[in-house]
């Protein structure tokens, strides 16, 4: 059986989340901690027991993220599962440096620190109210980026997301976003809706970003992961340090090719995918892209001891 870890994104965070893995695992709490020491902030509190919008907020809600599926990770190592005991590993968006921390191609403390710059510089990139992302749903990816491409009347928006057969997310301008909703409905998709957030991500309009990330990550050491990781902008496995550097900053910018990510590991053999941290988003999209692939969700002490057995 070849297993695969993939490592969710923006979107699962929940107050709470992570907490019983850290009172469970003092692994998993030593990961909370070096991220604390690295932000230079106890962001554990907030992950714990803040204010969800607080949390919500894109320079939180990325190392959070992070934060809790490393210590999902570490939890799962000590009871015996090895990371190297996957195939693959591979992230949604900001999941992508997650993956690389669980590999070893990056330590924990320069992830915590580049998330925390990511978040920023994305929020920033775009003044609030100028972009939006919409999902459409029931459309392939070939129309949606039709679909983008007839809205976006020499403004930007371009199809960001390919998460599953029927669920492309646009990104861009508010107003050639809404267009291509309106669009996207008129070629028979069966909803199209404005997501609930704060910046357009992977979308031209993120150069900015791309830059802050480049520059940010020039400074920081990338190892060869201990597992391929299979990138969101090229949807199959790389481990070329400066590759894995080059990639980080396109995809910022560039699509989620997340459909074609799991193909290309169902190609390769994969049977199995753990989804490791919070919720269960990328295991609905897994479920709905390849029937030859089961997954599990690892994201609470009660997940491990299910697949202890």
């Amino acid at each position: 059986m070849s297993r695969a870890f993939v490592f969710p994104g923006q979107g699962a965070q929940t107050i709470g989340m992570g907490r019983d893995l850290a009172e469970a695992y003092p692994a998993a709490r030593a990961v909370f901690d070096e991220v604390n020491d690295a932000l230079g902030e106890n962001l554990s509190a907030l992950i714990w027991e803040g204010d969800i919008a607080a949390l919500t907020l894109t320079a939180n809600a990325q190392p959070a993220l992070m934060a809790t599926s490393l210590a999902a990770m570490r939890a799962l190592e000590a009871e015996g599962f090895a990371v190297t005991d996957a195939a693959f590993v591979a992230g949604h968006s900001l999941g992508e440096y997650a993956a690389l921390a669980a590999v070893g191609a990056l330590s924990i403390a320069d992830t915590a620190r580049l998330l925390r710059i990511r978040g920023r510089a994305m929020q920033e990139a775009v003044p609030v109210g100028v972009g939006a992302m919409a999902a459409l749903l029931g459309l392939d990816f070939a129309t949606a980026a039709e679909v983008a491409a007839e809205a976006a009347q020499g403004e930007v928006c371009q199809a960001a997301n390919d998460n599953d057969p029927a669920q492309v997310v646009v990104s861009g301008h508010k107003a050639a976003v809404e267009r291509a909703c309106e669009i996207a409905k008129a070629r028979g998709a069966k909803r199209a809706l404005l997501l609930p957030v704060s910046a357009p991500f992977h979308c031209a309009l993120m150069q900015p970003a791309a830059d802050a990330m480049a520059e940010a990550l020039a400074g920081v050491t990338i190892n060869t992961p201990a597992v391929p990781v299979v990138a969101n902008v090229r949807a199959e496995a790389v481990s070329d340090p400066d590759l894995i550097r080059a990639l980080l900053v396109e995809q910022v910018t560039g699509s989620v090719r997340w459909r074609e990510s799991v193909l290309w590991m169902a190609a390769q053999g994969v049977t199995e995918a753990w989804e490791i941290g919070a919720g269960k988003a990328l295991s609905g999209m897994i479920k709905r892209i390849s029937k030859d692939i089961t997954c599990n969700a690892v994201g609470t002490s009660a997940d491990i001891a299910a697949l202890k057995g």
